[in-house]
């Protein structure tokens, strides 16, 4: 039979005839490295066994079908759960053909033989005689030579020394002594052949000589104790644990094939466990395992080696297996019936204590009682606790006893186990232990009581002084009524409330506020003493509720607004300190009709609105007065103040200032007479020095002195169309000084330091006063004048001044005449710069000194010093 022998566990593939008989030798798979610990070993074919050492055999004839057979092989280590399968293909194999020789093909020559015997065998403990020939080496070259034989290693020439010899002449191996397998399995010596003179014909042969084992060790228990563990009640074939032993001798023989078997049990009742032979697995047999009857058993098993066969070495081992209790006893009372008694108002003492028998392992969740009370005690005065080293149930008063509503308690307590019940088997269920308890209360003398001892009542917040608010009245337990009973307010409480000393009726002293840091919530705890005629003591409690009230006005956050050409609709936001329902929704109303008429109020959300212009309104600032409603109809009046400006954003105007309404006294209103006084005598004198001194002064032609004059304004520039004429447009623009009333166009002219045009004189020219008033007394109330007047004074005197400056010595037109400017805005504090201006006295230059730093640079190069 040709076997292969596979190393992995999964798979293992025998070639093997098509036929095989019964018994027949299949392969042999190495069980070790699949499962080193397997227990039990199958095959799924009942046609093939498997041994322990992992020979594949034949139990019946077996004829391969579709040239292919497979099955399975089963591995199972029972304690540690662990199955393993191996697959084995039978795969029939290929039937050898004779290879006809051809004269090509190469001759096989005749190769020298080895000179080695096959391995010795020698038994292990030999009784002899000694010494033993053991084998004999020989060499073909003995033939032709005389050889000497020798040998070396182990057992001849190295520990154990002298073991092994071998006869010089013949090549006889001798032992000299008995050998232990166990110490030594097996000895490889070299063996060699010389002549006389020293030649060695052969090579070195290494020889095997191999102990055969002898049945000399018993087999031994890998423990000196097995110690193991079962739950009562459990059921038959559960696995409790097992014993192992091992044997020194050869593995896989007859020698190392142990057997168990339970040899004793003590006590001495029906057997309870069972004992695998083959594994040493120890299993329930009995399913009445009472650990109240029996706590422990103690088994005495014996191992033996050559299968179990009478003649095998054997040795005894013992395991003890301990019942480990479950919940199958439950709690019983001692008595059935229990009286105890106790005073009134007593609180958090201890009454009774009740106790249990229960046959379950003491100290174990089993055994450890679990008391309640399941009638009697709807109040929750009483309270049952579990006593952890005695088991006892203590029962307690947590709550004060009234003689006067029941002069005695009956209540009813149970018990139960930490753990749930387990029901034993063939037992019958039980019902709940239970016991009743009469509580008898003892009458003591008591103080006061307050009914409720916990009274609530709501005010209303900003309530008058001295407000009665409600009654707290306590009883004589003893009499059932309030005669005799003086009321007080504890000290250190809260001084919101007063209470009658007599009638117990409770009034405010101060007006209640919730917003306040002693108001918690909006509410504060106050404890009153009742004091009865023999000086007993009882205190209540009164919640003092402050609800919200209306006590706030609405007010908008924010007054001053600007507003431009886009009319953009201001948001106005109010704000209540107010709680709901006193607060949002607000209302917004414009209180004065003729403003209403121009602006209107949006709703926003519940405390905002839009505020915005109903139609066209002229630019100016607007003082809206905006009255606010909250939810409680309480009203905030507002003053919103609106600049409505002309300007792209509001940053162009200054913002409005809302300032506080300030009442003068009588010396700050004379104050403010003298003042408008004396500035008014100042404007006169003025007036009167430039109506005298400005008409003298004449306006200089000469304008090619190039030097910096002051010109505050500078009119809209106009294109030049003739050499000759320069025509002033008319234009709609609106500039720094100019203000455009209806069609007609007014410009303020003002000169630095404070000269106006009139103040300009010239031979023979007109002033721009004497062309308004037609060559009459020029106008000094006001300083205005119309388009008109303006082209008529400046048209023939620009005309004259460009016709001298428009050329130079060469007859070439000047670069400094009169240029168009285009609209610039309002004119610079430091004023222009240009020839054509009017030159004036030196000490009016001095404006020079004012300028940025990079003109003056410009201004003393220009300047005559």
């Amino acid at each position: 039979v040709l076997s292969l022998c596979c190393e992995a566990c999964k798979k293992v593939i025998f070639h093997v005839p098509s036929e095989l008989e019964a018994d027949t030798l299949v392969g042999r798979v190495n069980l070790k490295e699949c499962l080193q610990s397997a227990e039990f070993i199958s095959s799924s074919d009942g046609n093939f066994k498997i041994l322990e050492d992992g020979s594949v055999y034949t139990t019946s004839a077996v004829s391969l079908s579709a040239e292919k057979t497979t099955f399975t092989i089963l591995l199972e280590d029972i304690q540690e759960h662990v199955q393993k399968k191996i697959h084995v293909s039978l795969v029939e194999e290929e039937k050898k053909t004779r290879k006809t020789r051809h004269a090509r093909d190469t001759v096989l020559k005749r190769t020298k033989r080895r000179w080695g015997p096959i391995p010795s065998v020698m038994i292990e403990n030999s009784l002899g005689p000694f010494p033993l020939q053991i084998q004999q080496v020989q060499s073909d070259t003995a033939q032709n030579y005389t050889i000497y034989y020798s040998a070396s290693g182990p057992g001849i020439d190295q520990d154990p020394k002298g073991l092994f010899y071998i006869e010089r002449e013949t090549g006889n191996i001798f032992a000299t002594r008995a050998v232990d397998r166990e110490q030594y399995p097996s000895f490889q010596i070299i063996c060699f052949a010389t002549t006389p003179d020293g030649y060695s014909p052969e090579v070195p042969l290494v020889h095997t000589i191999r102990i055969e084992d002898d049945n000399d060790n018993a087999p031994y228990f890998t423990q000196d104790l097995f110690e193991f563990s079962v739950l009562e009640n459990s059921k038959p074939g559960v696995l409790v644990g097992k014993v192992t032993a091992e044997d020194r001798d050869e593995p896989y023989t007859l020698h190392t094939t142990l057997k168990y078997r339970i040899v004793s049990q003590n006590p001495l009742v029906p057997p309870a466990f069972s004992l695998h032979g083959d594994t040493g697995v120890i299993s329930v047999s009995s399913p009445q395992l009472d650990r109240e009857l029996v706590s422990s058993y103690t088994l005495l098993v014996e191992v033996r080696d050559m299968a179990g066969q009478p003649f095998g070495l054997c040795t005894t081992g013992t395991a003890i297996i301990k019942i480990e209790d479950t919940n199958d006893n439950a709690p019983s009372f001692k008595q059935i019936q229990y009286e105890t008694r106790v005073e009134e108002n007593r609180v958090n003492v201890e009454i009774l204590r009740v106790s249990v028998v229960d046959l379950d392992e003491p100290g174990s969740p089993g055994s450890g009682a679990v008391y309640e009370i399941i009638r009697g005690n709807d109040d929750r005065s009483f309270e049952i606790t579990t006593d952890k080293n005695t088991n006892e149930g203590i029962l307690c008063v947590v709550k004060g006893l009234d003689y006067e509503s029941a002069k005695q308690r009956i209540l009813v307590i149970a018990v139960n186990n930490e753990a749930p019940y387990m029901l034993a088997p063939y037992s019958q269920q039980l019902s709940q232990s239970t016991s009743s308890v009469t509580v008898h209360i003892l009458d003591v003398d008591e103080g006061p009581v307050f009914k409720p001892c916990h009274l609530r009542i709501d005010v209303k917040e900003c309530e008058d002084i001295g407000t009665s608010i409600g009654r707290y009245l306590a009883e004589d337990p003893e009499t059932g009524n309030s005669e005799g009973i003086c009321y007080r307010i504890a000290p250190g409480q809260c001084n919101w409330i007063s209470i009658d000393e007599k009638s117990g009726e409770v009034r405010t002293v101060k007006v209640l506020d919730r917003d306040v840091a002693e108001m918690r919530r909006g509410q504060c705890n106050i404890t009153v003493l009742a004091i009865d005629r023999n000086g007993k003591t009882g205190t209540g409690t009164i919640q003092v509720v402050i609800q919200p009230g209306n006590k706030n006005y609405p007010r908008i956050l924010k007054t001053d607004y600007i507003m431009c050409r886009d009319r953009k609709p201001i948001c106005l936001t109010a704000q209540d300190a107010d709680e709901s329902p006193y607060s949002t929704p607000f209302v917004y109303r414009i209180t004065d009709r003729s403003l209403a008429s121009m602006w209107k109020i949006t709703r926003h959300n519940d405390n905002s609105v839009y505020l915005s212009p109903k139609g066209d309104i002229p630019f100016g600032t607007y003082s809206i007065p905006v009255s606010v409603i909250d939810n409680g109809g309480k009203v905030g009046e507002n003053n919103i103040n609106v600049n409505f400006c002309d300007c792209i954003t509001p940053t162009e105007c200054g913002m409005i200032r809302a300032f506080p309404n300030v009442t003068l006294g009588v010396w700050a209103i004379l104050a403010m007479i003298l003042g408008s006084l004396l500035l008014l005598l100042i404007l006169i004198t003025i007036c009167g020095c430039c109506g005298s001194g400005v008409m003298h002064r004449h306006v200089t032609d000469d304008c090619a002195n190039h030097n910096l004059i002051i010109s505050n304004t500078e009119a809209p520039g106009e294109e030049v169309m003739d050499h000759n004429i320069i025509p002033l447009q008319n234009t709609s623009d609106q500039g720094g000084y100019g203000i455009k009333t209806g069609d007609q166009q007014t410009f303020e002219m003002v000169k630095g330091r404070g000269h106006t045009l009139e103040s300009v004189k010239g031979g023979g020219h007109q002033t721009l006063g004497s062309v308004k008033e037609g060559g009459g007394q020029p106008m000094m109330d006001t300083c205005r004048y119309s388009y008109s007047e303006w082209h008529n004074f400046t048209h023939p005197r620009l005309g004259e001044k460009v016709h001298l400056c428009r050329q130079d010595e060469e007859q070439k037109h000047s670069e400094d005449y009169l240029l168009s400017y285009n609209y610039e805005g309002k004119g610079s504090l430091a004023g222009s710069v240009g020839c054509c201006s009017d030159q004036h006295e030196e000490e009016a230059l001095d404006f020079l000194d004012q300028l940025e730093p990079k003109f003056r640079t410009l201004a003393e190069t220009c300047v005559k010093r």
